[in-house]
């Protein structure tokens, strides 16, 4: 059963992993870091326009969150049992990064749009995505940081030596270590007024984990045997 869930999971992570990314790249960014021009300054209320167009990748964002914690899932239940403690540990940091971004797509995509539309504007600025330092873009962060820890303990799994598992370990890696080098470069450089420049950084490259492992892993899992752990 856990071949079967992680095939079909790492197919449909890949994806929703296209389908999200593609729908982003739609949208341009009308303020913070990456703004070309015309951009937006506070408090962010002249944004009526932008539904659907800069919200609709949210949808599949919270399937594609849905989707990787599944295979986190399968990937635990398929390690080997001296392997299992850090795929829990992985498990349980992709259940709190899916708690983070689920609960942080559906209030934006919900409650902000339908608030500026009704002129209820009050502590919109905090909450709207548009807004470089606000909520939204500080837990899209911690919610990926905790993804990208996830994968770091994940890797931890795929200890045999064959090439896919190898290409599967390192990947997780990167994913872990090119975020937390990006944090720490623009942090440096910047300080607390990094705005979304990070933001944009971790979620491309945790995007790209998902597409890449989504793929490697549903073919490792279409040609392991039920009762054979992937490491």
């Amino acid at each position: 059963m856990a071949k079967q869930v992680g095939f079909y999971a790492g197919i449909t992570t890949a994806i929703l992993t296209v389908i999200t990314l593609g729908l982003a790249l739609l949208a341009v960014p009308i303020a913070g870091a990456n703004c070309p021009s015309d951009c937006i300054d506070y408090p962010y209320l002249d944004t009526a326009d932008q539904f659907p167009r800069d919200y609709a990748w949210m949808i599949p964002a919270i399937l594609l969150t849905l989707a990787y914690l599944i295979l986190m899932v399968t990937i635990h239940a398929s390690a080997a049992p001296e392997r299992k403690i850090v795929s829990q540990i992985g498990v349980a940091l992709a259940v709190m990064a899916a708690i983070i971004l689920i609960g942080d797509y559906y209030v934006q995509f919900s409650v902000v749009p339908v608030s500026v539309k009704n002129g209820e504007t009050e502590g919109i600025a905090l909450l709207t995505q548009y807004n470089p330092h606000g909520i939204f873009i500080a837990l899209e962060e911690a919610g990926y940081l905790l993804m990208s820890l996830s994968f770091l303990f994940m890797a931890g799994v795929f200890a045999a030596e064959k090439r896919v598992l190898v290409m599967i370990r390192w990947v997780f890696i990167l994913g872990f270590v090119i975020p937390i080098v990006a944090l720490i470069i623009i942090s440096a450089i910047y300080g607390l007024e990094r705005l979304d420049r990070f933001e944009v950084i971790i979620l491309s490259v945790d995007w790209l984990v998902l597409l890449v492992n989504g793929i490697l892993l549903s073919r490792v899992f279409s040609t392991t045997a039920a009762d054979q752990p992937p490491s």
